[in-house]
């Protein structure tokens, strides 16, 4: 087996932005998830909309979107990508005091949304501890992970139970 090669360095080792030209337009998803651990009495809290600052998971949900779109912005070698659409869910468990954030993105162009679904979640997860951190502080981002992708030249993948485990494609991770 031959030694992987680094896409995103040139020959002398000089960070580059991969050339997609060539590519064919596909249909591209990524699906990424954050967890938020917090005192189950703050995650009450948040559950029954009564922070002090307000809608923390509408403010949260919002922060991902754009987040998503601006990518590019953050991430240093990402192209743009022209995103049909983006969802942001949160699921407040309070009595374990977890909050999940899942999310999706999507397009149709020559490179994944991966990073575009990864950083949705981790900012909306960044978003939610601003919000509650008036009440707690201690507030911690545990976990950011792909979760699953799907289109592109290495085909699918999906986390597997072990969270860990390559995909249906070759490449898959």
């Amino acid at each position: 087996m031959s030694e992987p090669r680094l896409t995103h360095v040139d020959a002398e080792g000089r960070a580059r932005m991969v050339d997609v030209a060539a590519k064919p337009v596909t249909e591209r998803r990524a699906r990424a998830r954050a967890r938020v651990r917090m005192r189950p009495e703050t995650a009450a809290l948040l559950a029954e909309g009564r922070l002090p600052k307000g809608d923390a998971l509408g403010v949260a949900r919002v922060a991902g979107i754009l987040a998503a779109k601006r990518t590019p912005d953050l991430i240093p070698l990402c192209h743009v990508v022209a995103l049909s659409g983006v969802d942001v869910d949160l699921e407040v468990d309070a009595a374990r005091g977890l909050v999940t954030v899942t999310t999706e993105a999507r397009a149709a162009d020559r490179t994944g949304v991966e990073m575009e679904a990864l950083v949705a979640a981790a900012t909306a997860a960044l978003a939610l501890y601003d919000m509650v951190k008036g009440v707690e502080r201690g507030v911690v981002v545990e976990e950011v992970a792909l979760e699953e992708k799907t289109g592109g030249q290495h085909g699918d993948w999906t986390r597997g139970e072990d969270g860990d485990a390559p995909g249906a494609g070759p490449g898959g991770r």
